[in-house]
């Protein structure tokens, strides 16, 4: 089965969980968005809370802040060399039940 959120693309944006949170369980629109607004800010607390930033989450993957230190880099258009600067980047690793039921071995 195919999650859209009326796209066409197979693309499931957070109204479409909603949507799908509301139909699936029983509750309302708006208990369902919140329900889901709640999920996505505990998960947001949690990697911007954790010493390490990581996040698992049991059965799906883990979540994890890493730190990319700056570089040069390059237009490709121009060819300008510019300078990218640090950041912190969001990582995410795909349990190994999740990774076997992709590749049809878990099922």
């Amino acid at each position: 089965m195919v999650l859209q959120d009326g796209n066409g693309k197979g693309t499931l944006t957070k109204a479409g969980l909603v949507r799908l949170v509301h139909e699936r369980v029983g509750i309302t629109h708006r208990e369902a968005k919140l329900l889901v607004e709640e999920t996505l800010s505990i998960i947001k607390e949690a990697l911007l809370s954790t010493d390490d930033g990581r996040l698992k989450i049991s059965g799906f993957g883990s979540f994890s802040v890493r730190d990319k230190a700056a570089r040069m880099g390059q237009n490709p258009k121009t060819l300008e060399k510019i300078v990218i600067s640090k950041r912190r980047v969001l990582v995410f690793k795909t349990s190994q039940l999740l990774k076997a039921q992709l590749n049809g071995d878990g099922e």
